[in-house]
């Protein structure tokens, strides 16, 4: 078993256990997004992801009716492209895709008219809102995700400014059955709002999810900085973290 302090200890860009062993969250399909736009740049940080010990990566684009209307068949075929890289340069690691939903009306009407969704691990819908403004249909979308089988996940909560000024409030996202996925970018950098917010969703335990949201090479390094951090560590302890199905893997790493 890894000694607790000896994951911390290595050097960076060396090979090493990572305590999660699957992403949920990045944008690693060319040319779909804002994230990567060549598959040059999605294979390089892949691998940097393998480097990290990941062994399973859920790329999640974005699906936004204005700026990016994708879809099951528009993913898939990039998928398969990133796939097929991968398995000429055998580089052995799983990449599935899912999707990062943005809400407004589209997607309610996606819902509502039982369009079969963009999931990930199965059952599980990642979504988005406005940073600034609270959709007025926030609670009839997750209320429609909840009663057609689905389990919300809200994508970096921390980012959202209409809910900073009180915990409860996401207290109460979470009593209507939705999950939190925090972005490991959000806590690099000290001074930023989203950083004091992540830093009390993880001490009030409300973590579900952690993701690296990678758009460039330069989220990785984010990505490693706070894997070696002893904000890590806690978030571990006081959260159930779900990346990776089970909570026995994760323990074996941190153990109490």
């Amino acid at each position: 078993m890894m000694n607790l302090f000896s994951f911390f200890k290595k050097t960076q860009n060396v090979s090493f256990n990572t305590p999660f062993h699957v992403d949920i969250h990045s944008h690693l399909l060319p040319q779909i997004d804002d994230g990567v736009q060549s598959l040059k740049e999605s294979i390089e940080i892949i691998k940097r992801f393998k480097l990290l010990g990941y062994t399973k990566l859920i790329t999640t684009p974005h699906i936004i009716s204005d700026f990016y209307p994708n879809n099951q068949e528009i993913i898939n075929k990039k998928l398969l492209t990133v796939q097929e890289q991968l398995k000429l340069e055998n580089i052995d690691i799983v990449l599935e895709a899912g999707a990062e939903y943005y809400v407004d009306m589209s997607f309610l009407c996606l819902i509502e008219e039982q369009k079969e969704l963009v999931t990930f691990m199965g059952h599980y819908v990642l979504f988005e809102t406005s940073c600034t403004d609270k959709p007025i249909i926030l609670e009839l979308v997750i209320s429609s995700l909840l009663k057609k089988g689905y389990i919300p996940v809200l994508a970096h909560p921390e980012r959202y400014q209409y809910l900073h000024h009180n915990l409860e409030l996401y207290k109460m996202l979470k009593a209507q059955g939705v999950l939190f996925q925090v972005n490991a970018k959000s806590l690099y950098d000290k001074s930023k709002s989203s950083y004091k917010i992540a830093i009390k969703l993880i001490n009030s335990g409300l973590v579900d999810f952690i993701g690296s949201d990678a758009h460039r090479m330069r989220d990785m390094n984010k990505l490693e900085v706070f894997l070696r951090s002893n904000t890590c560590k806690k978030m571990i302890k006081l959260n159930k973290i779900r990346n990776n199905h089970q909570r026995k893997e994760i323990d074996a790493i941190y153990p109490n």
